[in-house]
């Protein structure tokens, strides 16, 4: 009588035998990761349709006042995004607006960083923040909200420096206006006092010449301030157009699966594949008692 095989020792498969058992019967695991595949696509498709909503915060670039290098601040973190949007205090006001429980919302959020090729992340960021909700209009109002909450948080010093700069901007055009009219009225006064004979020439010329030296010294005034006016508009054009943080499209909801098909296809395939592997590994096994029990039996 043929003697049985040792099951307890195959138990211990070595490497180079597993490898000979998969090369073997490889059509199981290319077949598994092709049904997984299937049933990940019908699962994601199955499992319904909902609104998902993405918006895009540019999260600036501050630089040091006076136009000096780029400083660290919370827009230059890259987890910001990520940490204000999954707030306690962040879900509750968007859910509030929305009406989406807080658990399902907190859920549905997702933030990716748009980078180009080859940049480095955390320079120059643009982030995308997307939410899946059952409605079209709570997709697209969570969203907002959310990314009017990332805006607000990491723009602090910026928004600071910019009310500053329109400050200096209105004082230095107010002090522009002013000498602007002085030189205007003592322009004025020195062409009424040529026309005027009653005044004896000597007198009248020294009226002038004083007049002159106003003119003069409010004219090198008026020069500086336009200066100073050129170089703060200058700078607040910077810092509301690069350093301060922004929405940069407003979120708009399409209809997409409830589950990522994506992600439901690449995780159907891994658990195929993996279904597929234990297969070929216990399939030799099987064989092995179903020949010797055929054996036996005869």
């Amino acid at each position: 009588m043929t003697a049985p095989p040792d099951l307890e020792g195959e138990q211990e498969v070595d490497l180079a035998s597993a490898w000979q058992r998969i090369k073997l019967r490889w059509w199981l695991p290319a077949v598994g990761i092709v049904a997984g595949a299937l049933v990940g696509l019908v699962l994601a498709l199955s499992g319904g349709q909902v609104w998902q909503a993405e918006t895009i915060v540019y999260l600036g670039q501050p630089f040091a006042p006076l136009g000096g290098g780029q400083i660290q601040s919370l827009a230059t973190n890259p987890r910001t995004v990520g940490e204000i949007v999954r707030s306690e205090s962040a879900i509750q006001a968007a859910s509030e607006a929305t009406g989406i429980p807080p658990g399902k919302l907190r859920a549905s959020i997702s933030t990716k960083e748009l980078t180009a090729v080859g940049q480095a992340r955390g320079i120059n960021p643009l982030m995308e923040i997307a939410v899946k909700a059952s409605g079209k209009l709570k997709a697209e109002g969570a969203a907002d909200i959310l990314a009017e909450r990332v805006v607000e948080n990491v723009s602090l010093y910026v928004t600071a420096k910019v009310e500053l700069l329109k400050r200096q901007v209105e004082v230095s055009e107010g002090q522009l206006a002013a000498i602007e009219a002085r030189i205007d009225a003592a322009q004025k006064q020195q062409d009424a006092l040529l026309r005027n004979t009653s005044i004896a020439p000597v007198e009248r010329l020294l009226l002038s010449q004083n007049l002159n030296a106003v003119i003069t010294t409010a004219d090198a005034r008026r020069s500086a301030l336009q200066d100073d006016l050129f170089e703060a508009n200058q700078l607040l054009n910077q810092a509301e157009n690069v350093e301060k943080s922004r929405v940069v499209e407003e979120a708009r909801a399409v209809k997409t699966t409830a589950r990522s098909s994506r992600t439901s296809i690449l995780i159907g395939a891994l658990v195929g594949l993996v279904v597929g592997l234990i297969a070929a590994l216990v399939a030799e096994p099987i064989a092995a008692r179903r020949r010797y029990a055929a054996t036996g039996a005869s």
